[in-house]
């Protein structure tokens, strides 16, 4: 159960995003530990109608909400403060903090996702979550490998915002982190029952990366379903949670980029 906020907490008023129009929810609290927003976190609602996301956003029973929701026309409606808690995460981890919620800030992205086999994001719709996803990490100084998917947080529970997302149309723009896929083709690969050092050493570029997985030499489920949320995000074009040569090159690639923007920021 979350801490019922509306006793001592007041509800949003004013939008930190100018874009933005308020329609405020009573689901949220204060961030824990004096955790401030490093992450940004994009959802699909996965639901018929945008009508139906904001009243499950609102309803206290529901027990759930995000700081944003982006309409397909563009329209961005501000739910909670980002200065609060809201309840968009759920059980998640990226680099081993598990608290999501109290470090992050969070977008849900009107789309049926898999109930209406995965339509496309207008333009519209994604230039307007590229100018509030800009606005927010200079605000907060949020790092492009910090911009991430609900699945890649929450891999075993959630797919959003799923396979079609423009990830590369964001990256263009400033948001995120992103590199060519390197193309499929044939070699050697691992996949389910395979063990070993090159699969811990697998293992342990997913863990770099900033994924939740053990690191135990095994090619198990989890392995597996870390896998496919990677591909989701990274190498989207199959999606099979095999670690083929186009996977693993691309999560090199990546790692590689982000050392490299480490070392030289």
């Amino acid at each position: 159960m979350q801490n019922n906020p509306s006793a001592t907490r007041a509800l949003l008023s004013t939008p930190d995003y100018s874009g933005a129009v308020v329609d405020a929810s009573a689901n949220f609290g204060p961030r824990k530990d004096g955790k401030k927003p490093q992450f940004l976190i994009l959802h699909y609602t996965g639901l018929a109608t945008a009508q139906e996301a904001l009243d499950i956003l609102k309803c206290p029973e529901r027990e759930v909400s995000a700081h944003y929701l982006v309409h397909e026309n563009g329209e961005i409606v501000q739910m909670v403060a980002e200065s609060e808690r809201a309840w968009h995460a759920g059980k998640s981890c990226w680099k081993g903090e598990r608290d999501i919620n109290s470090a992050s800030i969070g977008i849900e992205i009107v789309n049926a996702g898999d109930l209406d086999n995965f339509p496309p994001f207008p333009d519209v719709q994604t230039d307007a979550v590229i100018a509030l996803c800009r606005s927010i990490c200079e605000r907060y100084n949020i790092v492009p490998e910090h911009v991430l998917a609900h699945s890649d947080i929450s891999p075993e529970r959630k797919i959003d915002p799923g396979e079609n997302f423009p990830w590369a149309k964001l990256f263009e723009a400033g948001v995120g982190h992103w590199v060519e896929p390197a193309p499929i083709r044939g070699g050697r690969f691992f996949a389910m029952g395979d063990r070993g050092q090159p699969v811990e050493a697998l293992q342990s570029m997913l863990a770099m990366y900033g994924y939740d997985i053990m690191i135990n030499g095994e090619f198990n489920e989890q392995t597996k379903i870390v896998l496919s949320a990677f591909q989701r995000h990274f190498r989207p074009i199959q999606i099979d949670g095999v670690a083929d040569i186009s996977t693993i090159e691309t999560l090199h690639k990546l790692i590689s980029t982000n050392l490299r923007e480490t070392v030289t920021s």
